[in-house]
């Protein structure tokens, strides 16, 4: 397993578009090369976990091809 230190002091975090507006929202830091912090907005001091970007963007193409359903 490989470990990364991220400055995450640095990190400009942003509403994921996926996210409800009953407050189930989700926040990501988009400006790190390889890897995407997601952060619950409703706990931002809580670790962020940490995707590589490809897995995320994975995630992302297969979750907007469902319609946003996580369990198509």
């Amino acid at each position: 397993m490989c470990t990364i230190r991220l400055d995450l002091s640095i990190a400009t975090w942003r509403k994921s578009t996926y996210s409800q507006t009953n407050g189930s929202c989700i926040e990501v830091a988009e400006q790190f090369a390889d890897v995407m912090p997601v952060r619950d907005s409703k706990d931002p001091g809580r670790t962020p976990l940490v995707f590589p970007r490809s897995a995320w963007s994975s995630f992302v193409t297969a979750l907007a091809a469902n319609n946003g359903n996580l369990s198509a």
